[in-house]
């Protein structure tokens, strides 16, 4: 029980590292000795130094022949940091206990086999399950090079995400807004469809203290978004990147003045292909996107398969109306033993709205 009890703290540790690490992964670790914590860190901010060297820097007594509890197996590489393992067996560390082994291959299995060969009692999968889900976006990331994509909207108890009138604001109260902000703090990128810009003309940023603003993505096959909106007005100040198919190069140009990059994109049912998106952002370094995007967008991302996750805000209210529009649209299946799957799905109250958060089943996709 000490092991988890233990990693448990680690795993809080971990969290404090929340929007800040990417595309690193959370990581937490404590060093205990005679059953006392001596010392604890994270992973801070990318290309800080990593949770192991935080939590022997903070300790407050000698951690030689201690236990360190860490949230991921230790890297064995050279990159913005040296490899951690060597800090442990410089300190004399008796015995890791590891929550998730790393599936970057440059580490997977490599570090715990150097501690072992130099003496080092090493325990493995203590609340792996919890240490996964913590960096369900890293494995995505290290494993795909594409980003993970978590679908987010809000709607009403009868599924409605507008008014008839196409009025949206606002459906969920405070609580749940602050919550989407974390997201977005959250996520390296927010994406959304040329349809919303249009309706809505958003912002698209992180409005919480400290927060970091996502890099902005925005769908637009024909290369429609007004100069006059504010995702262009702002590009210098917010990056954003406009993804399209219009090959014309002199129609980019006023808006790579003003700030965008466009990306070139092929058409794919005469909308930009999503999957050729994803791999071209995972170039770039994006790991991870909160798709924002209206019905038309929301369906040709879960029928394109990018979409790992769901996060459905319903609120206790009800609009009605036949045209009132839905969080999905498009064609829609036909019988439904084709639907999308959800699974391990959780529900969150908000205030008093609910958060309910489902991993897509990946089986399920299919290209037509």
């Amino acid at each position: 029980m000490k092991d988890k009890e233990f990693m448990k703290i680690a795993l809080q540790l971990a969290k404090n590292g929340w929007g800040n690490t990417s595309p690193n992964p959370m990581v937490g670790a404590v060093i205990v000795k005679n059953d006392e914590i001596i010392g604890q860190g994270w992973h801070e901010e990318y290309g800080k130094l990593h949770a192991e060297r935080n939590a022997l820097a903070a300790c407050t007594a000698n951690p030689q022949d201690a236990t360190m509890y860490v949230t991921l197996e230790p890297c064995c590489h050279h990159g913005k940091q040296p490899p951690c393992i060597d800090a442990i067996i410089g300190a004399g560390i008796r015995r890791v206990v590891i929550g998730s082994t790393d599936p970057n291959p440059l580490v997977s299995g490599k570090g715990i086999r150097i501690l072992k060969e130099h003496g080092i009692e090493v325990t493995q999968n203590v609340l792996k399950s919890d240490c996964d889900r913590l960096n369900e976006i890293f494995f995505h990331f290290i494993k795909t090079k594409t980003p993970f994509v978590t679908m987010k909207y809000a709607m009403t108890m009868d599924g409605k995400i507008a008014t008839i009138t196409g009025e949206s604001k606002w459906i969920t109260g405070e609580t749940a807004r602050l919550h989407v902000h974390k997201q977005r703090h959250r996520h390296k990128a927010i994406m959304v469809g040329v349809g919303t810009v249009l309706a809505d003309d958003p912002l698209l940023t992180c409005r919480i203290d400290g927060g970091r603003n996502p890099i902005r993505v925005i769908c637009d096959s024909k290369l429609r978004t007004p100069l006059s909106a504010q995702v262009v007005t702002t590009a210098k100040q917010f990056p954003t990147i406009i993804a399209t198919t219009c090959n014309e190069q002199k129609k980019w140009v006023p808006y790579e003045e003003q700030g965008c990059q466009i990306l070139a994109v092929d058409a794919l049912n005469q909308h930009v292909n999503l999957q050729q998106l994803m791999k071209l952002l995972g170039q770039m370094q994006i790991d991870s996107i909160l798709l924002e995007g209206g019905g038309t967008l929301n369906w040709s991302a879960l029928e394109s398969g990018i979409v790992q996750k769901l996060h459905t805000y319903i609120a206790p209210k009800i609009f009605g109306g036949q045209l009132s529009q839905s969080p999905v649209g498009g064609l829609g299946v036909q019988i439904p033993s084709t639907a999308f799957l959800l699974q391990n799905s959780s529900i969150t109250q908000l205030g008093e709205d609910f958060l309910i958060e489902s991993e897509v089943r990946p089986n399920v996709y299919r290209n037509y």
